[in-house]
């Protein structure tokens, strides 16, 4: 029983191995491309850069078989002959559309079949006739464009010639005659009424000076943020309350946003009073052993009775853990004559000016 063994089971692998090559045949033959099988005859005028034989068929985009040989035309030098193999199924019809496909990054040429109303005669090998430059790939095509545009350049080199030297001509004359344009341009304005927008007038704070001899000293180093404002406040605009326009405000504002405007002059006022321990901007330090975070509450003209200039701001010293240390809100308003933006511009700087020095002394006196 023991040596019949190894019998039995070589017998057995021979018998599936028999099976799955009936198999595979019966496979190949249905499903695998040997199937009923019908031939075309395709005629290329021009070359057909890498087709070769059993490169794909493509009907409407599904490939539907292969071509099976490959030559050259008798007695045509440009022509090409194919022949392709392709399933029975097919559709192809004497009017059917040919050309030659270069799919994916390397370019691989196929032949595609499309549509196709007339039907061919019965026992015929249709001859199929590609479209003119269906074996053109994009640089060929590329290169027979610019050829063609060269040869219009240069028939017609004389003429564009003379077109740039009357551009250079023209050029010229109104490069000398800009003054009188420009005339020419001011008294059309003034006969329509229109007139160039005003220029813009910026206008700017003052930092705290002159503050004497400086008393405490923040020996550490430190920085101011640029603080922070609600969208309202984040403008080089004159703020009014209540908000209404007023002459002359509409070509004034402010030399930067009124939050950076704020740091920069609060780092110039700790600047005037101590430089050697001024704060610095956050993009210019690392680590800083406490931060001065000032939020933006007003910055604006109060019109109710007579005009003032209002600042608001909420101060908080916090240190480098992100622990709050001290806090406080600063207020001061500067009243004066007329609302005009020169007047509101000293008015918001000595109302600063006020709020920068109480700043100071508290932020040494924290720390």
């Amino acid at each position: 029983m023991e040596t019949r063994a190894p019998f039995v089971i070589v017998g057995a692998f021979v018998l599936v191995a028999i099976a799955a090559v009936f198999g595979f045949v019966y496979w190949l033959h249905n499903a695998g491309g040997l199937g009923p099988r019908a031939t075309y005859h395709v005629q290329f005028e021009g070359s057909v850069p890498g087709l070769l034989v059993g490169a794909a068929v493509l009907f409407n985009g599904i490939r539907v078989g292969e071509v099976s040989e490959l030559g050259l035309a008798p007695g045509k030098p440009r022509g090409v002959n194919a022949t392709i193999s392709v399933a029975a199924t097919t559709p192809v019809r004497a009017d059917t559309k040919v050309g030659l496909e270069f799919q994916g990054l390397t370019g691989v040429p196929v032949i595609t079949l499309e549509g196709g109303m007339q039907v061919a005669k019965t026992g015929d090998v249709p001859t199929l006739v590609a479209e003119p430059g269906a074996g053109q790939g994009m640089s060929q095509a590329a290169r027979d464009a610019l050829r063609k545009v060269d040869s219009v350049l240069t028939e017609n080199s004389g003429a564009l010639k003379d077109t740039i030297a009357n551009f250079k001509v023209f050029s010229e004359g109104l490069a000398r005659n800009t003054g009188k344009l420009d005339g020419i341009v001011a008294g059309l304005e003034r006969m329509t009424g229109v007139t160039a927008p005003p220029a813009k007038i910026t206008y700017d704070l003052r930092a705290l000076q002159n503050q004497g001899p400086a008393g405490k000293s923040v020996n550490v180093q430190w920085a101011i943020p640029e603080p922070t404002a609600v969208a309202m406040l984040d403008t080089q605009r004159f703020l009014f309350s209540p908000a209404q326009d007023y002459p002359g405000f509409s070509e004034a504002m402010w030399a930067d946003s009124l939050p950076k405007l704020l740091q920069a002059r609060l780092i110039e006022s700790f600047e005037n009073y101590d430089l050697a321990h001024a704060p610095l901007r956050m993009a210019e330090v690392g680590q800083a052993e406490f931060q001065l975070v000032i939020d933006v509450r007003r910055f604006r003209v109060a019109v109710d009775a007579k005009p003032a200039a209002e600042i608001a701001l909420s101060a908080r010293i916090v240190d480098k853990n992100g622990k709050v240390v001290a806090s406080r809100l600063f207020e001061e308003s500067e009243k004066f004559a007329s609302v005009t933006p020169p007047e509101a511009a000293i008015a918001f700087s000595e109302a600063f000016g006020r709020i920068a020095k109480d700043v100071i002394a508290w932020t040494v006196q924290a720390y």
